[in-house]
């Protein structure tokens, strides 16, 4: 039976939009910084490499994946955008692997790219010939589920179907701040950052090498004094304390087949053992990867108790609470760098990221089981389970 393997990763540091030190780095140039240095660390021959999926959200079409391969001298190798809102990321790994798996392909670049501080705008004509400002929805709009207010849709719907109070999530949302925080000061992420060059105040460039969505000294008290964004609604819970943030970053990763890679002599970080995906009602999104876990797990013929490492993103903190919460999971050994809050949430390459810090993770803990899950706008959510090699 044929495995995949994943046998480099590599991520840029994650930006705040707009005002962060990537505020001028577009997608583009993001996505070829991770790919370039994922196909670096591989040991693959740039001639092996099949194909290249990136995940692209917010950047208006096109096909980021294949602009980079020809940018990076790749001329043979095409490239597939997909766009599965804020599972962007793991849609294309999973679809990596899959092409693997089937034996269509023995190497392939796969992962996600975005920057929220360049995104493009949209302009749809209308019947009269004027040119109106538009932009796509996740799902038929309804009062229950805005498709422009996830906040609603994702945030407080899952926190008011789950039974959540404010407390709650901003007890996780400090719990994530402070989980970051250790991991950036112990060093623990400079294995998987790649550097992306910036300019200066002086006209010249400079690395930037780390994360800067973090914040510190972020207690449950400091959070409690932000107000709710939705302050009409009954026991509001979600403030810009306890959300993802808007942010810029790419990650990628380079898969082969295990064949290619003891033929190669390479090093495998791990193997994807299995994946699922889910749709439910959009009200309901937040609580998506419920079902996408169980069938992940199913598929890999595992209980939540084997799984060693989770992360969760926090698209909205009342997301991983919900989640740990109906599976059982212990909460000690979810988000252990933290996540969406506090990491960041750059969106189509959210899912590429946590699969390549779960590596990271599995390492650093000697661990053989990781799963990594998240819910997607529309009513969607996804899971993977990594089995580190």
């Amino acid at each position: 039976m044929r495995r995949a393997a994943i046998v480099a990763a590599a991520r840029t540091p994650i930006g705040r939009s707009r005002k962060g030190r990537l505020a001028t780095i577009d997608a583009w140039s993001l996505a070829r910084t991770a790919v370039s240095a994922a196909i670096d660390r591989s040991g693959v021959a740039p001639s092996d490499i099949e194909d290249i999926v990136l995940a692209e959200s917010m950047q208006g079409g096109g096909v980021i994946a294949r602009h980079t391969a020809v940018s990076l001298g790749l001329n043979h190798v095409p490239g597939l955008a997909v766009n599965r809102h804020c599972a962007g990321g793991l849609g294309a790994v999973q679809t990596a692997v899959a092409s693997i798996l089937a034996g269509a392909l023995d190497v392939a670049v796969a992962g996600g790219t975005e920057s929220m501080s360049t995104m493009a705008r949209s302009l749809k004509a209308g019947a009269d010939g004027s040119w109106n400002p538009w932009a796509p929805m996740s799902h038929p709009e309804t009062p229950e589920a805005p498709a422009f207010d996830m906040s609603i849709t994702v945030g407080e719907n899952t926190a008011r179907l789950a039974g959540l109070t404010r407390r709650d999530v901003d007890e996780w949302a400090a719990y994530s701040q402070g989980q970051a925080i250790a991991t950036i000061d112990a060093g623990h992420f400079a294995d998987e950052i790649v550097p992306v060059k910036v300019p200066t105040e002086s006209g010249g460039e400079e690395d930037y090498t780390t994360d800067e969505h973090p914040r510190r000294g972020v207690t449950v008290d400091t959070l409690a004094q932000l107000p709710v964004l939705h302050p009409e609604l009954e026991s509001a819970t979600v403030t810009a304390g306890n959300a993802a943030g808007v942010n810029d970053a790419a990650a990628a990763l380079v898969i082969t087949s295990e064949d290619y890679a003891k033929a190669h002599g390479l090093a495998p970080l791990g193997f994807v053992r299995a994946w699922g995906t889910v749709g439910v009602d959009p009200v309901e999104t937040g609580l998506a990867p419920i079902g996408a876990i169980e069938r992940a797990l199913g598929k890999a013929q595992l209980a939540v108790g084997d799984v060693e490492a989770w992360e969760i993103n926090e698209a909205f903190c009342s997301v991983p609470v919900a989640v740990t919460r109906k599976l059982g999971i212990d909460a000690n050994i979810v988000n252990l760098n933290g996540s969406g809050c506090s990491l960041g949430h750059p969106i189509a390459a959210t899912g590429a990221r946590m699969v390549v810090t779960m590596l990271g993770e599995l390492g650093r803990r000697n661990a053989s089981l990781g799963v990594v899950s998240m819910c997607a706008g529309g009513g969607m959510g996804s899971a993977l389970v990594l089995e580190r090699a």
